[in-house]
């Protein structure tokens, strides 16, 4: 299992980086990345916390250090980012419109003209959105997580229409939330894919984990 997308209670989730590294470890995980929350509050501190953290702790599982940018104002999504992809974050995570929080209008379209990986929980994206992301090689969340997760299924009909490419990640915040291959594939095929696509998924999740190692 690769999980791209993760809390520690450097923002809301509930364990030590240490230890949900540990915990992801002990549950099989092959890989994890640290996605804290960040906004121009804060980055500095929680960057190089979670870069120290997960150089001391990639013995036996790889963790990546990242960050998700979160609730900040659309104009200021791409110097963000562009900021943190230079203090070091190794994969770089914009909360997208999700139908559950009062996301700003605009975020979507500002996080995929920018340097990011991964657009989470993009909630009912619009299809020239999905083609942004495919022309700029930024992988749309389908995700566990729950409430985020209810918009799963349109964000596979938009990019099975326009070829753009998938992540499927936990955005876990606590340790029940990490989940199993099984319980991944269960996702996919619940969101509308099916086992050709879960593997796609899972090869292009691979390619971006060799890329930032």
């Amino acid at each position: 299992m690769i999980d791209l997308h993760t809390h520690s209670l450097l923002s809301d989730g509930e364990l030590l980086p240490s230890e949900l590294i540990r915990r992801a470890e002990a549950v099989g995980y092959q890989a994890i990345a640290i996605t804290d929350h960040i906004d121009t509050s804060n980055y500095d501190f929680v960057l190089p916390r979670l870069i120290r953290v997960c150089k001391r702790e990639s013995k036996r599982i790889i963790a990546i250090p990242g960050i998700e940018i979160t609730h900040v104002c659309p104009e200021d999504i791409s110097s963000l980012a562009s900021e943190c992809r230079k203090m070091g974050a190794k994969i770089i995570i914009v909360h997208g419109e999700t139908i559950v929080e009062p996301v700003a209008q605009g975020t979507n379209l500002k996080a995929l003209k920018s340097d990011i990986d991964i657009l989470a929980h993009p909630g009912i994206l619009t299809e020239r959105e999905a083609l942004l992301a495919r022309d700029n090689g930024i992988m749309l969340e389908i995700t566990s997580r729950k409430g985020h997760c209810l918009a799963n299924g349109h964000v596979v009909s938009i990019a099975k229409k326009t070829g753009a490419c998938l992540v499927l990640n936990t955005d876990a915040h606590s340790p029940q939330d990490l989940i199993s291959l099984d319980m991944a594939k269960k996702v996919a095929i619940g969101a509308g894919l099916n086992l050709k696509d879960f593997n796609q998924i899972r090869k292009d999740m691979r390619e971006l984990l060799n890329k930032v190692i």
